[in-house]
């Protein structure tokens, strides 16, 4: 069973393509790397599938329930449900500043989804021990360094228990050495098969954790295959162009 489709997914903003029939398949427990250059339409495509903006065409599938079928989308209590599939990872954290770090967690689940709050604080002191920051879960984003409010991100998505995750550039706003601590944690999922689709910059990440990699530019897929396929032996000239572009 794939955890999500879109088919066909069609895009513009005003008389502007952004996405151009794009159609791709994630099955459970894979890993898809989203690569491209910048205005290739990567970031559209995660915010068209996570419903931050609205498709002009095509069909949303999520574990077969359609989101949106020929560029209509459910009623709102269908989609309000189907949100539960899914979980996001900006690329700016956006952690709730005058939340702690606890609060930031456990809010969503007890509010939105009516879980029990000691079931709901448990897992969420749970996760903060797996990103490795179970003492800090009375600190506010504040006092974080930037990986560490990535990490609670990561930590806020996964305690909604969705069935996929997304990330947008997840270390972009990030220093090297805080790149890493994210890039572990993130690889630890994939060990762990959480279905994730990540837009990314960094290739040899890429190359790591994802089973299939999407290479996008001028708003279509222009190239997909393995990582070894796309960025190790990659047939195109658009990607052979763009990945030189990054190794100068």
């Amino acid at each position: 069973m794939n955890v999500l489709e879109l088919r066909h997914i069609q895009k513009s903003f005003g008389d502007t393509p952004v996405l151009r029939d794009i159609s791709l398949s994630v099955p459970q427990g894979g890993v898809t790397g989203v690569i491209g250059p910048s205005g290739s339409g990567k970031s559209t495509l995660l915010r068209c599938a996570t419903f931050l903006e609205t498709i002009d065409g095509g069909d949303i599938v999520y574990s077969g329930e359609y989101a949106a079928r020929e560029g209509v989308y459910a009623d709102k209590a269908s989609l309000r449900r189907i949100r539960r599939y899914f979980g996001l990872v900006f690329q700016s954290f956006h952690l709730f500043p005058h939340y702690s770090v606890l609060k930031n967690l456990t809010d969503a689940p007890v509010l939105v989804q009516g879980r029990d709050r000691a079931e709901v604080r448990e897992t969420a002191m749970a996760l903060l021990k797996k990103m490795g920051l179970e003492d800090r879960w009375d600190a506010y984003p504040y006092q974080l360094s930037g990986g560490q409010q990535q990490r609670v991100a990561i930590a806020r998505a996964l305690c909604m228990k969705p069935e996929i995750l997304f990330f947008d550039e997840p270390t972009s706003a990030l220093d090297p050495e805080l790149t890493g601590e994210v890039l572990r944690v993130i690889r630890q999922l994939a060990e762990e098969k959480m279905t994730m689709v990540i837009v990314t910059h960094e290739m040899q990440f890429a190359r790591m954790v994802a089973d299939h990699i999407l290479f996008m530019d001028g708003g279509v897929i222009v190239e997909e295959g393995t990582p070894q396929q796309v960025i190790d032996d990659p047939r195109h000239e658009r990607t052979r162009a763009f990945l030189s572009r990054l190794e100068r």
